[in-house]
């Protein structure tokens, strides 16, 4: 996410202007504060209204703004930006940036940004492969400039070459990924998580079970393996899939299932996440065929499950850090903090269904997390995030790797 930042779109005379409302747009939808600095031959290919009204600020293009005397400040553009943008960028604004040539707006922005500046060219595919063009990238790659590698194409000559300005899509995630690039804090970690539900079953087609969907699970298991994390992903039966190649995951149907294979891993991690909605009973016998209906009412003997997490606390060792999950309806805080002592947990993730559109299906949790130390409270924000909190917070926990 972009959220709070501050880019500078320098935008110049291309065919590939209209692009910048695309880049606009997807900027916006991160979070970013986007001003746009166009120059004069860029004012040919796009109207500054349609930008202003897309970024909701006046566009800068010329120096001096009225005829009283006002001008626009490419110093305090310069302070103000957390980067630039140029994209488009042409040959001619390529060269003019290598060889300071101030005679626009956006040249003399650029000269004076205290920021990251990212290019992405676009023009003529032979022009690219100039060695005119080739040796101003340099020049401006050794001045500190980031370059958004152009999309293909073919050359007059027929053989493949680049130049067209690379898709907006692309370049917006390149400037996410430069503000967003995850750190490799877990590095050499080995971490259990459990994720998802559990099923117990009645007879070959009913079950008993919970309308958790896995999310919260999921989403911390995908933030620790791209922090450098071997991930072990016990997961209940839920629909979702995993995407970083750091997880191996382990299905599992029932409760005495999950208590078996993270017995099993436990002893050979640093870190278990117990974010699994683990069923507390269990049917006491399975029919083995469907039991029909008879009479108005039905009895279901019920016996306790294994305490997962009460189990690994029993075996945990001094180096092990354990996390784990309390959803509450009730005494919520007191409760947690019950749970945390009896299971021997470094801290625990605490849910509230009386926040609505939390917790159960939801794409969004509002947690507070729980420890020896004291409690911190975050606010209401997409899974995804409440992931990075997570995993920032237990980060900072870690014991030191110790080389035996």
């Amino acid at each position: 996410m972009l959220k709070g930042k501050k880019i500078v779109l320098g935008i110049t005379g291309s065919i590939a202007a209209y692009k910048a409302c695309y880049i606009i747009r997807g900027l916006q939808k991160k979070g970013a504060e986007v001003q746009v600095v166009i120059t004069p031959a860029g004012k040919e290919f796009i109207t500054p209204i349609t930008l202003s009204a897309l970024t909701h600020k006046p566009v800068i293009s010329e120096f001096f703004s009225q005829r009283d005397g006002t001008w626009n400040s490419h110093v305090d553009i310069g302070l103000w930006a957390d980067a630039m943008l140029i994209a488009p960028c042409t040959a001619s604004t390529l060269g003019k940036m290598a060889n300071g040539v101030a005679d626009n707006m956006l040249v003399t922005t650029y000269l004076s940004m205290k920021a990251p500046v990212f290019i992405a060219p676009a023009m003529d595919l032979d022009m690219y492969a100039h060695p005119s063009t080739k040796r101003n990238i340099d020049i401006l790659t050794g001045y500190g400039c980031r370059f958004i590698e152009p999309a293909s194409g073919f050359l007059a000559s027929g053989l493949e070459g680049k130049g067209r300005m690379q898709e907006p899509e692309v370049i917006v995630d390149a400037i996410d990924h430069f503000f967003n690039a995850p750190s490799q804090d877990l590095s050499g970690r080995k971490i259990l998580i459990t994720a998802g539900p559990t099923y117990e079953k009645i007879d070959p087609v009913r079950f008993i079970g919970n309308y958790s969907s896995g999310k919260m699970g999921f989403a911390i298991a995908e933030e620790c393996a791209r922090r450098g994390a071997q991930v072990q992903l016990v997961a209940g039966p839920v629909s979702m899939t995993v995407n970083h190649h750091n997880i191996n995951r382990v299905d599992v149907e029932s409760c005495q299932q999950m208590y078996e294979a993270c017995m099993d891993i436990f002893p050979n991690v640093d870190v278990a996440i117990l974010c699994a909605a683990v069923a507390d009973f269990r049917p006491e016998t399975v029919a083995d065929t469907k039991i029909k209906r008879k009479g108005d009412d039905l009895m279901l003997h019920l016996a306790p499950n294994k305490d997962i997490a009460a189990a690994l606390g029993n075996i945990k060792n001094n180096r092990q850090v354990m996390v784990g999950f309390a959803l509450e309806t009730d005494n919520e805080e007191n409760n947690a903090v019950e749970k945390l002592k009896k299971k021997n947990l470094d801290f625990i993730v605490l849910n509230s269904l009386k926040n609505k559109g939390t917790c159960f299906k939801s794409d969004e949790n509002q947690i507070k997390i729980i420890s020896q130390d004291g409690m911190t409270e975050f606010e209401r924000k997409p899974k995804t995030e409440v992931a990075a909190d997570i995993v920032n917070y237990l980060a900072q926990i870690m014991k030191p790797i110790t080389l035996s």
